[in-house]
């Protein structure tokens, strides 16, 4: 198979040529090498190869499986596969090899999937853009002066540049739906406890995060679910299986009500673009007989990401200290990145009760939107307030680089005030993505809209928790009627 002609298809088709035998798995694998070593040193998107295991795997494929002999890349970060490298985008763990295969990489290697290797991600995930010190920034294949997002970026990067046909990817506060936005393509998380998690780490960011897969088509991403939905006894979080099969929900039946809103829940600017896109999309569905009103649930969006930093500190002084303990010395700010140390810091002066109550308040978040989903079935939004951020521009100031630099000297409440602070210029892109992650429901990210430069912006979705099939429905309507 030729490079161009391997571009062109997603991951459900490569699957049916092989099952027709027109091409084999190994063949596939191939192919990809052959576009990962022409694009990567373009968008640098992959960080580590294992080819010699991957032929060996396609060798071996089950072309039964759903996906079986097709190739894909997983991104660093939680995803591992024992022996590869796992460094989470930072350079205290550059030499770091992953001691097992997560559970969630072997239930999509059951899937058939030739894992080739894994992808750029910013330290630890903690940012929407992917410019980690270890591996550099990963750049965006629609225009390489822009970030391809984060933290999955590097996974976007190389699916939106062909070099595999689906990409692992993970989210714990919209790190699928914000690079799909930012490079178009299909970004779904799914609802907590659907996927595979641990065994042993089933509450990954208080169960904020969650992996599963940036595609190119809704049916690759319905097979997907299909292929990757588990109820596992093991984990902190359960969801019933849905049984009908997502490749089976295709057609739309019923008129949803659906709520939208443009308005950034945190109180920052929204672009034009942006609006248009919301606007675009609610236009298709009523005129596919949906009843879509302009409506915003009674979350107050700041203090909710509020909190949402608060878990984070508490999640990175576990961290550090874990790692600390491994590395038998005490780690400064120049073992790491700023955020990764301003957030550790911080949460070693948080209590449990000020932990607890941030969990807390995600729980109130969730019966909100429970309530609020008892008038709409979904919820419109943005995938993000504006296109990607150019590369470089959401580095800190010197100044503020500084500030974090000290942030162990100060209180609690203004080391969470200055963590705001910190992130605000990237929360400006991004505000609408991490309500879904902290009360749990699924949320897409769809490319329904092109700016006048080119660049693409996606529309969020958000359906009550285990309500995928109407995303999956929804986005095949939204996609056909995009395509026209």
């Amino acid at each position: 198979m030729k490079p161009e002609e391997f571009k062109n298809f997603d991951a459900t088709g490569l699957a049916a040529l092989v099952k027709g035998n027109q091409v084999s798995p190994r063949e596939l694998t191939e192919t990809a090498y052959e576009v990962i070593l022409k694009e990567n040193p373009l968008v640098n998107a992959v960080t580590h190869l294992r080819l010699e295991e991957a032929r060996i795997e396609a060798e071996n494929a089950d072309v039964t499986a759903p996906f079986g002999g097709v190739p894909i890349l997983l991104k660093d970060m939680s995803q591992y596969v024992k022996g590869s490298p796992a460094t989470a985008g930072s350079k205290l763990l550059a030499q770091n090899k992953a001691a097992h295969t997560s559970h969630f990489v072997r239930r999509l290697k059951n899937a058939g999937f030739i894992i080739l290797g894994h992808t750029n991600a910013p330290e630890f995930g903690l940012k929407n853009i992917t410019e980690p010190v270890l591996h550099g920034a990963s750049k965006n294949p629609l225009n390489h002066q822009y970030s391809p997002g984060g933290s999955s970026g590097g996974a976007a990067a190389a699916l939106a540049s062909g070099m595999v046909p689906v990409a692992g990817a993970s989210d714990g506060g919209g790190s699928i739906r914000i690079p799909a936005s930012f490079t178009g393509l299909i970004g779904l998380k799914p609802s907590r406890g659907r996927v595979p998690v641990g065994p042993g780490t089933g509450r990954q960011w208080q169960g904020a995060a969650i992996d599963f897969f940036l595609t190119k088509s809704i049916r690759d991403t319905a097979q997907l679910l299909d292929s990757m939905q588990v109820f596992q006894k093991e984990a902190a979080f359960h969801i019933p299986l849905y049984e009908a099969g997502y490749l089976n929900t295709r057609n739309v039946n019923r008129k949803y009500r659906v709520a939208f809103s443009t308005d950034s829940p945190v109180g920052t600017p929204v672009s034009e673009e942006a609006r248009i896109a919301v606007y675009k999309a609610v236009k298709l569905l009523e005129e596919a007989g949906f009843d879509c009103k302009e409506a915003v649930p009674a979350i107050d969006g700041k203090q909710l990401i509020e909190q949402y930093y608060l878990m984070n500190s508490g999640e990175m002084a576990s961290l550090i200290h874990n790692l600390e303990q491994a590395l038998g010395r005490i780690l400064t700010h120049e073992d790491m990145e700023i955020e990764s140390w301003a957030l550790s810091q911080a949460g070693l002066k948080l209590s449990a009760g000020e932990f607890s109550r941030s969990l807390a308040a995600w729980d109130q978040a969730s019966a909100v939107m429970h309530q609020f989903h008892e008038t709409y079935d979904l919820y419109i939004t943005p995938a993000a307030a504006h296109i990607a951020p150019k590369l470089g521009e959401l580095n800190h100031s010197e100044n503020m680089t500084e500030r974090l630099k000290q942030i162990s000297s100060l209180p609690s409440a203004a080391q969470q005030h200055l963590i705001y602070e910190m992130f605000e210029p990237s929360l400006t892109y991004t505000p609408y993505t991490q309500l879904a992650n902290l009360t749990g429901q699924p949320a897409i990210s769809l490319p329904i809209h092109q700016a006048s430069n080119g660049m693409p912006i996606g529309v969020q979705i958000i359906a009550p928790k285990g309500n995928e099939h109407w995303l999956i429905q929804t986005g095949h309507l939204l996609m056909n009627a995009v395509k026209g």
